[in-house]
């Protein structure tokens, strides 16, 4: 499952679950960029459930989405990433140390309250 939706005008929920395959990522991120269309400044609530690895024709379909997804930069400041495998989270953050002008920050399932007030929580 890939789902994306706009819950506030500066704000996108994410939720991914199970395993993902090619035409699922493929219209997922089309949808993301759709639904954050003309955003600026946003937050994102990314919740990853029942991690499995995308195939690798998912990652292709990715992949080629990439100059679309340098695209996604400037319209977050802030993603809260929701997983309990610890290194997802600590990937995010490491990602979100080399953006420049972009935070991200791994919670786990568990710390879903505190994932809400830090996006809440001013720059």
């Amino acid at each position: 499952m890939f789902d994306v939706k706009k819950t506030a005008a500066d704000r996108v929920e994410l939720t991914i679950a199970g395993k993902i395959d090619a035409p699922e990522m493929s219209s997922g991120v089309d949808a993301l960029l759709a639904t954050s269309e003309g955003m600026r400044g946003a937050n994102m609530l990314y919740k990853i459930d029942d991690f499995h690895m995308p195939s690798w024709a998912a990652i292709g379909a990715e992949l080629y989405r990439i100059p679309k997804l340098f695209a996604l930069l400037p319209r977050f400041d802030k993603i809260a990433v929701i997983c309990d495998q610890a290194w997802v989270r600590t990937g995010a953050e490491i990602e979100g140390a080399i953006i420049p002008g972009l935070a991200i920050k791994g919670f786990a399932s568990t710390e879903a309250d505190a994932a809400e007030a830090w996006l809440a929580a001013s720059a």
